[in-house]
């Protein structure tokens, strides 16, 4: 077994703001990313205790979190955890919406980063620290949580469980039914009834939450690592959290003038804002009905707050977070705040979109609590199995030529089936034109300007047909070879399914199923190794 590391630039769609962020251990001190994330993704201050925030009560933290890991199943590893953050150690953080059957790969990466920095941690300083995955159960956008993709041998074949809430309501607090029970038996199925798919059918039973059924799923992935679940939508730990959301409340025209400012910075430093800061608008969101619905929260001009149709001063919000402060949930730049009001959090464990929101979630964080949380990234891989590994080899290829579309990729093939002396001749035909084509040019530029773009435009459509008479000869090589189209095929399928890297798309249960729970270990032996980049997981 071995892993590649590859720059991380090599995935499509990765933000200049994260390519910052990865690079600031370069960047002058006194650098704009510098201010926004304080130390480097790589720098290891983050693990003196000293400088983790305290959090809550750690009482009434570890009794909340005991009652609530007994409900999801939780083993001795996790209890054991949960009473070392009772008596002082701090926590690793990480969390995922609760996407159907765990979601994508990115979950199991996610929490398997955590364990791993929480174990170093605890070596390095002398100090308890212990891993927290946080359940976004308090989103709404339900299209985003309600399948999972598994992999055919040919295609990507998209699980959806028709869940039929009432309108906008927190999607982990949909409670199942008997619309699981054709998903549950088609999941069985591509995933040849592996012993995890006993394991989803346990955790996703009639009457039980979605987010329910996604904590007691994670809790028992990861049993030995003792993964603390954590669901922050109850009663209990919004009023841990009070503070921050009376803050919030009491402060909003301070921090949207603060946001406002860090958009501004971002956009002229030509970053791009990933969260939209508008005028009026406000960091948190109510459930405003007994159906549970939950709706964005903005400030009128008059000083007055609106939900939908409904209409709260400051003082009837203020209530209501002091009589049901479960009501009241922070937007995605407050939440981290929200999440480290109740935690002891030494670090925070995101991909690159999350931490791409911590350039502004830091003006929030210094507002509120005084200081930001560290934030490192987490592990990103690829998984390659035996039998891809050995076609990609045949081939002499690398995850990177993976990267696009099969048929793009079947032509590479075929142009590397040709014979060496074709290869040559084209080789030779293309150095040729360029060199004519050259000469041609810049001859026309000196007599005439315009002569000389109209030249350019000429040769720009003769390298076009050079380059179509090589595609001709690899075409004619893949008909010669059906093989090169079925190879070119399974590699994309595999690994740049319908043109997303693996982890973003394909369920870890489907790599549970073919390798077992084992694999969950050695995701956190693989995060370990500190990779800046993209991983290639050989197994």
């Amino acid at each position: 077994m071995s892993a590649e590391c590859y720059p991380i630039t090599m995935l499509p769609h990765v933000s200049q703001l994260y390519r910052g962020y990865l690079a600031m251990g370069d960047s002058p001190a006194d650098s704009p990313v510098r201010r926004w994330y304080g130390d480097g993704p790589v720098a290891s201050r983050w693990m003196r205790a000293a400088e983790a925030h305290a959090g809550g009560d750690a009482s009434l933290l570890a009794d909340a979190l005991a009652r609530q890991s007994a409900e999801f199943g939780a083993g001795a590893a996790a209890m054991a955890n949960i009473e070392k953050l009772r008596h002082g150690a701090r926590a690793v953080v990480t969390g995922q919406q609760v996407g159907l059957f765990g979601g994508p790969l990115l979950t199991l990466l996610k929490a398997a980063t955590a364990v791993a920095r929480a174990e170093e941690a605890t070596r390095v300083s002398g100090v308890e620290h212990v891993p927290v995955f946080w359940l976004a159960t308090e989103d709404h956008d339900l299209p985003e949580v309600n399948q999972a993709a598994l992999l055919t041998k040919t295609t990507v074949e998209t699980l959806r469980a028709e869940f039929k809430p009432h309108g906008a309501v927190e999607v982990g607090s949909i409670v199942l039914g008997t619309e699981m029970e054709p998903v549950l038996e088609q999941a069985g199925e591509l995933l040849g009834f592996a012993p995890v798919w006993e394991t989803l059918r346990e955790c996703y039973t009639a009457g039980q939450t979605l987010g329910g059924a996604f904590a007691r799923l994670m809790a028992h992935l990861f049993a030995d690592q003792g993964l603390i679940v954590m669901d922050a939508a109850s009663r209990e730990f919004h009023a841990l959290a009070a503070g921050t959301l009376r803050y919030a409340i009491e402060h909003a025209d301070e921090l949207e003038a603060g946001l406002l400012q860090r958009t501004a910075e971002l956009e002229s430093l030509g970053y791009h804002a990933q969260v939209k800061v508008a005028e009026e608008m406000s960091l948190l969101f109510l459930v405003c009905n007994a159906d549970g619905e939950r709706l964005a929260l903005r400030r009128t001009a008059d000083g007055g707050w609106k939900a939908g149709r409904h209409v709260y001063s400051t003082a009837a919000l203020l209530q209501i977070l002091e009589k049901e402060p479960e009501r009241l949930s922070p937007n995605a730049l407050l939440r981290p705040v929200f999440q480290d009001t109740i935690l002891p959090t030494a670090a925070y464990i995101g991909g690159p979109s999350e931490i791409a929101y911590f350039a502004q979630s830091a003006v929030l964080y210094q507002a509120i609590l005084g200081r930001m949380t560290p934030v490192l990234p987490r592990l990103s891989g690829t998984i390659l199995e035996p039998a891809i590994a050995a076609v990609m080899e045949t081939h002499g290829m690398h995850l990177p030529d993976a990267m696009t579309t099969a048929e793009e990729l079947a032509q590479r093939l075929g142009a590397r089936a040709m014979p060496m002396e074709a290869k040559r001749k084209f080789a030779a035909a293309g150095d040729a034109l360029d060199e004519a084509l050259m000469a041609a040019t810049e001859y026309m530029g000196r007599l005439d300007e315009s002569l000389g773009r109209t030249a350019d435009v000429a040769g720009s459509k003769m390298r076009y047909q050079m380059n179509r008479l090589r595609r001709m000869a690899s075409s004619f090589e893949l008909q010669k070879e059906a093989s090169l189209g079925k190879h070119a095929a399974a590699i994309t399928l595999n690994l740049f399914p319908e043109g997303h890297p693996q982890e973003r798309l394909v369920a870890g249960v489907w790599f549970l199923a073919r390798h077992g729970e084992g694999l969950v270990e050695r995701l956190v032996t693989e995060a370990k190794s500190h990779c800046p980049g993209h991983v290639v997981i050989r197994i």
